[in-house]
């Protein structure tokens, strides 16, 4: 068995491997940590993320660090803020044995005074997103002159967050007799130039296969009417009691209005995104570490660099549009060795997407799931609360004084008898919520059509739904989500009810159900916003009215409303992690948009 006292590194740093746990080296360290330590060839390294790629090149640059000198002699340049603090700690841990070694990290969204301050201490190696170290740079704050170790890490990631000058200019600053080390997980034409402009004659090393999806994760789609993603998504979440997953959205306001969703359907979730502060970001990525926060749900740019090992699953709402993207979405889960689940929800159309992605990954293939029926849900539930209650360890000390009028209670009871009731307090409220659950999936005959969720073109008739038009769009500050909440809240109608929503200017068009039309116009006879007479007119009309400009782009409906019900809050503290639990607990009214999905109970 290889172990890190075979790698060649010295007894101080076997000391700081150690005491973190580490017994054996996985296989990009136990291949890059002896060619690193020669020190005077340049390096790519392949690997997907989770794979001990900080180690295999922070080990080596410890190594080789002159402690007599304070300057830097490491350059370490990440993409995220997340990521560089991660790889400062990493750093910091395996040379506590080392002695004064002076780690600096420098990014962006905190007090550029204070990392001025430890720069100008003396420092041996600086890890930097590439914006805040050229503001640096541009300050004349730090020398670079004896860097003798550059390092790229998630360069792939980089180049696609645009840094692709700012890394140009930050090397021109460091000497050209350096050894450079560059680690991707994949390898775009772009990290192949960079490569080949900074590096000479370097030693290439693939863990896996280029550009493939890590072996642990399992892959899964869901194919759903778009107007049934938000539904399923649920359902999905359901069906995994214990999940605890990053969910991934195309844009800002899509993360958020999900968020906002889920959490007014009784869920653990939050939103992680490029409009909050970086104090939002940090209390958010603090609660997730802490898993006081079930799901987040993010954007592509938002979670580069997160490392939490213990993410279960991947969720992909939106594919990405650059297929290497969902490599590196996939690799936030079934880190440091762990398995884990990358799942996609898509439409019909999408299909096409999910094999060229497979052709990407090489031999993993994508399993197609089907959304779980409500029966499905409940059981499941049941059961992962059974397993719980078996699990469970009583705090004998505290129970104790309790114990006398809890058996009294429970005198007149069997076993039998208390054990039903006991599961039948939780199985109830699923089962009553789920009874009604519809088919979500999108059958095999019906996969080429057009459902009225996607880009039907005008006058092609859905005869479920009638097309109406409103005289309000996105010079009033709607979204579609937006627009769904509002046309819910004003006609009392659930999201399930509403079905295309296309957001124009000054004005939107939408589907209703045929029955509800009328309910949905006498709803805004006398409805005003911010002071403004609201017109609903069949589409027709309105299609004169908006000068015969027709449905225009195709757009689908955001089925993020639906209120959240009366739900009761009650906390209790204490468990094994000092954490809390929540319950919240919903009227099946609120519900939630899209109909048979959303979380009753304990959250």
């Amino acid at each position: 068995m290889i172990t890190f006292e075979s790698l060649g590194l010295q007894e101080n740093l076997l000391k700081g491997v150690t005491d973190l746990g580490f017994v054996t080296p996985t296989p990009i360290q136990e291949k890059a940590i002896p060619a690193l330590l020669g020190g005077d060839r340049d390096f790519v390294g392949l690997a997907q993320t989770g794979t001990g790629k900080t180690a295999a090149f922070g080990l080596p640059l410890l190594q080789h660090i002159d402690l007599k000198v304070r300057q830097p002699q490491g350059l370490i340049l990440c993409p995220t803020r997340e990521l560089c603090m991660q790889i400062t700690s990493d750093l910091n841990n395996f040379s506590k044995h080392l002695g004064d070694v002076n780690i600096v990290a420098v990014y962006g969204g905190t007090s550029i005074g204070l990392q001025l301050r430890e720069l100008k201490r003396g420092v041996h190696i600086v890890v930097a997103t590439p914006g805040r170290l050229l503001d640096i740079i541009d300050r004349g704050a730090v020398n670079f002159d004896k860097v003798r170790f550059a390092i790229l890490d998630e360069a792939d990631e980089m180049l696609n967050m645009g840094f692709q000058e700012d890394i140009n200019s930050i090397l021109s600053n460091t000497p050209a007799e350096k050894t450079t080390w560059l680690f991707s997980a994949t390898m775009p034409q772009e990290v192949r130039r960079i490569a080949q402009k900074y590096m000479k004659d370097p030693f290439e090393l693939t863990v896996g296969s280029k550009n493939a999806g890590n072996v642990n994760i399992e892959h899964e789609y869901y194919v759903v009417r778009p107007r049934d993603k938000y539904a399923a998504l649920k359902r999905i979440v359901d069906f995994n009691p214990e999940i605890f997953g990053i969910i991934f959205t195309r844009t800002k306001i899509e993360s958020q209005e999900i968020a906002e969703s889920l959490i007014r359907d009784g869920y653990n979730a939050d939103a992680l995104h490029g409009d909050l502060t970086q104090q939002q970001r940090d209390k958010v990525m603090k609660r997730f570490r802490d898993r006081s926060i079930q799901m987040l749900v993010a954007t592509d740019v938002a979670a580069r660099g997160i490392d939490v090992d213990s993410v279960t699953h991947v969720i992909n709402y939106d594919l990405p549009d650059d297929v290497e993207n969902y490599t590196h979405r996939s690799g936030r889960t079934a880190r440091a060795g762990r398995s884990g689940v990358s799942i996609a929800i898509i439409g019909a159309r999408d299909i096409g997407k999910i094999r060229q992605i497979e052709r990407v990954l090489g031999t993993k293939k994508f399993i197609k799931a089907e959304v779980p029926d409500g029966f499905a849900v409940c059981e499941k539930q049941l059961f992962a609360m059974v397993h719980k209650v078996h699990n469970v360890v009583v705090n004998e000390e505290q129970i104790d004084p309790y114990l006398g009028r809890i058996y009294e209670e429970f005198a007149d009871l069997t076993k039998e008898e208390l054990i039903r009731r006991f599961a039948s307090l939780e199985f109830n409220e699923f089962l009553e919520y789920y009874q009604d659950a519809v088919d979500l999936n999108v059958k095999e005959e019906r996969r080429g059509e057009r459902d009225m969720a996607g880009a039907a073109p005008r006058g092609s008739g859905n005869s479920k739904f009638t097309r109406l038009f409103i005289n309000l769009g996105s010079v009033d500050n709607f979204t579609r989500g937006d627009m769904l909440r509002f046309l819910c809240d004003s006609t009392g109608l659930r999201g399930n009810a509403i079905g295309r929503i296309d957001l124009k200017g000054v004005y939107s068009f939408f589907e209703v159900e045929n029955e509800v039309v009328e309910k949905v116009q006498q709803s805004f006879k006398k409805l005003e916003h911010n002071g403004r007479a609201v017109r609903i007119e069949t589409s027709q009309d309105g299609d004169k009215r908006a000068g015969g400009g027709g449905s225009g782009r195709p757009g689908g409906s955001r089925p993020y409303g639906g209120g959240g019900g009366d739900r009761k809050k009650s906390w209790s503290g204490g468990g094994e992690d000092g954490g809390f639990r929540q319950r919240r607990e919903f009227s099946k009214s609120g519900s939630g948009s899209s109909g048979g999905g959303g979380y009753r109970g304990k959250r």
